[in-house]
């Protein structure tokens, strides 16, 4: 199946390749099948190795494979849902829950809504604050001039690394032209994917470019140095850990226990997030399109 993840509607989102009956392949064939679509991320559906969990999945980019990813995960669950795969199973509060088996251990999927209407929700991985700074010590002034908020940055971990800053306004994360050299080299001294910056968008304020307000309390944009340069449309982990960093470090008071993000305008996308804080976990989701639906001959 080819999907499109955290999607309103189709083309929006971040494109995603599922395999749904991977027994019969190996490592090296799911490797090289991830790299032969030339997704950014492909998973690997196969059967859980211990009851608890609904599916097992294993996610590959196209050079190497991950623990976890978010995007790939709820993707993951909206294809083993559409082909009837798994059953979501009834919690003592109402609550519809998958359970997804990976690399990063088991980790719970909601389920919100039927059919077109419904949202999925993956627990992601606690995240650890690393190293808190002043963005000019990390040479980040650099990478974004008078942009920068009076919050610094910080190095996080939620299964994958991340630099984060905040910038003053949505102006200033949409206006931005991303240095990746420089990216690059934060990145590598560091051992991170990159870095993701953003800023807070009151509902009431118009929307950047356009009249009336919004839908939306942040606007996000992921950069990472693959290439030449690569700008995420919708990244699940990376806002996932950003929500635990702001919940963990005080900074979320004016966002709530559940919030939208906007991502990926900058790369013609148009993409919609749902992050929510609940005892203590980040759960991240939103909506998935089918786009392709058919058979993998490998």
């Amino acid at each position: 199946m080819h999907l499109d993840v955290f999607a309103p509607r189709v083309g929006a989102g971040n494109p995603l390749a599922v395999v749904l009956d991977a027994e019969g392949l190996d490592t090296d064939a799911m490797q090289r099948i991830a790299a032969w679509t030339k997704v950014i991320e492909t998973t690997f559906v196969l059967p859980p190795t211990t009851p608890a969990a609904s599916y097992r999945v294993r996610i590959f980019t196209p050079r190497r494979e991950l623990a976890f990813a978010g995007h790939p995960s709820v993707g993951t669950a909206h294809a083993v849902l559409a082909a009837g795969r798994a059953t979501p199973r009834v919690e003592a509060d109402g609550r519809r829950v998958l359970v997804q088996e990976c690399g990063a251990g088991l980790l719970p999927v909601r389920v919100a809504g039927d059919g077109a209407a419904r949202s999925l929700f993956v627990q992601a991985p606690a995240t650890q604050v690393l190293a808190r700074r002043d963005a000019g010590d990390i040479g980040l002034h650099g990478l974004l001039g008078g942009r920068l908020s009076n919050a610094g940055a910080a190095l996080i971990d939620g299964g994958r690394r991340w630099w984060v800053a905040e910038l003053v306004d949505e102006a200033a994360v949409r206006g931005w032209l991303p240095d990746f050299e420089g990216i690059a080299a934060l990145a590598a001294a560091h051992e991170a994917m990159g870095l993701t910056v953003f800023a807070r968008c009151p509902r009431d304020r118009p929307i950047v470019g356009a009249s009336g307000g919004n839908g939306y309390d942040l606007v996000v944009r992921a950069l990472m140095p693959m290439g030449s340069g690569y700008e995420d449309p919708a990244s699940g982990a990376a806002n996932a850990a950003l929500a635990g960093y702001l919940h963990a470090t005080g900074q979320a008071a004016d966002l709530g226990q559940h919030y939208v993000v906007s991502q990926g305008r900058e790369v013609g996308r148009d993409a919609r997030l749902e992050l929510v804080h609940e005892a203590g976990r980040i759960w991240v989701g939103g909506r998935t399109q089918t786009v392709v639906d058919g058979a993998l001959r490998w």
